[in-house]
């Protein structure tokens, strides 16, 4: 039977503890571990405990149904330090020392804004950071990702965006998860039709990284709101070979870009090549799924925030031509979350079971590898 404690160390099960924490990140409606694999997990002898998350897709209930020991928001601070806490965007910005085993996505390995200061946390308590970003199969491919539903999303934005500002000439508002695909879809495929009216011809788009994961979900979805094939302009690594800056991308109405990024690359657009399209310029929604906003390698450096669901979208300057945007949301997924955490929580399952042997296992043994070199790089850069 399900059980609710507001004891902080409501550990009584003889299994392989894991506590899933709330997500402090505004809008973000995902989970790492989903009331169905929580099961898998309760099914295999684990001692699963939950915080209650307002926010979150699934309701608590959903996860107590299953067994699972429910707990109050934030209160994995009081956890024995022996307990994995699993999440899956960045913690609150403290200098709170970190003394637990983190398994969530960090942003802090590719020199991102603040990088030296989260692994200065985890230095000063003592603790571990397995990055879900990094965890590989013996192939060297991600064990799970949210790439294709990040795609998906991003597309969706961006088709959402241009009927705002071709048809409603004003700029998209606040966006709210949706229960499904199907009815994001539905209401996408609907606004391009109003678009294609409005330009006379039909919408064309660009995604580059269009081979991977993340820029399958956004051709897919791009086919599904209306959009021709032939419309649909899909670039990978040979496209973009001979290096940009690339006039094709101002040419499209929407441009996705569905890279990653681990090394510094030729810009794709800038500022300059905008300005010197003028009224030639078809281009009025970038979406950068990839929003390495601060990435000193950032290959779209016409933005530098990143944008939120209560504010997707921010302007691009230019002097001439339609209105350009950029959305850099970097929780896309989060606009389909209950679909997002599901496959996402599928495909980590596989490891998450080898986690009580996280110290042989090798997908968890490079994963605190690669911490450990991050940790040295932060303090050789202190």
């Amino acid at each position: 039977m399900a059980s609710t404690s507001s004891d902080p160390h409501p550990h009584t099960k003889s299994g392989q503890p894991i506590w899933l924490r709330a997500e402090d990140k505004p809008f973000e409606a995902r989970a790492a571990l989903t009331p169905t694999t929580a099961k898998q997990l309760l099914d295999q002898g684990w001692d699963v405990t939950v915080e209650r998350d307002p926010q979150r897709i699934f309701e608590d209930k959903e996860y107590e149904d299953v067994g699972c020991t429910i707990v109050p928001h934030s209160s994995w601070t009081t956890a024995p330090h022996s307990v994995p806490i699993l999440g899956l965007k960045e913690l609150p910005v403290t200098t709170d020392p970190l003394p637990h085993t983190h398994v969530q996505f960090a942003h802090c390995y590719k020199q991102q804004a603040g990088w030296r200061d989260v692994l200065a946390r985890f230095r000063a308590g003592g603790g571990t950071l397995l990055d879900l970003e990094f965890l590989q199969d013996e192939r060297g491919r991600r064990v799970a990702a949210f790439g294709y539903h990040a795609g998906f999303a991003g597309a969706a934005v961006g088709c959402l965006a241009l009927f705002s500002q071709v048809v409603q000439n004003d700029r998209l508002g606040s966006l709210k998860p949706y229960p499904n695909e199907q009815e994001l879809i539905d209401e996408a495929r609907t606004k391009i039709a109003e678009v294609k009216k409005s330009l006379g011809r039909g919408v064309r788009a660009l995604v580059i990284g269009a081979l991977g994961r993340c820029g399958g979900g956004a051709v897919s979805f791009l086919r599904s709101a209306g959009l021709e094939d032939g419309d649909i302009l899909k670039w990978d690594m040979a496209e973009t070979a001979k290096g940009g800056p690339f006039s094709e991308i101002l040419q499209v109405d929407i441009f996705v870009n569905c890279i990653y990024l681990s090394s510094k690359i030729p810009h794709f657009v800038t500022q300059e090549t905008i300005r010197q399209a003028g009224e030639t310029r078809n281009l009025s929604v970038i979406v950068d799924v990839s929003a390495d906003t601060t990435n000193p390698n950032n290959p779209i450096p016409v933005y530098d925030i990143s944008t939120t669901f209560d504010k997707p979208t921010v302007d691009v300057a230019s002097s001439a031509g339609p209105v350009l945007t950029c959305c850099s949301i970097d929780h896309l997924p989060t606009l389909l979350p209950r679909e997002a955490s599901e496959a996402f929580s599928k495909d980590l399952m596989p490891s998450l079971l080898q986690l009580p042997n996280r110290h042989t296992a090798r997908v968890w043994t490079d994963a605190e590898k690669l911490f450990r070199q991050k940790l040295a790089e932060a303090e050789a850069a202190a």
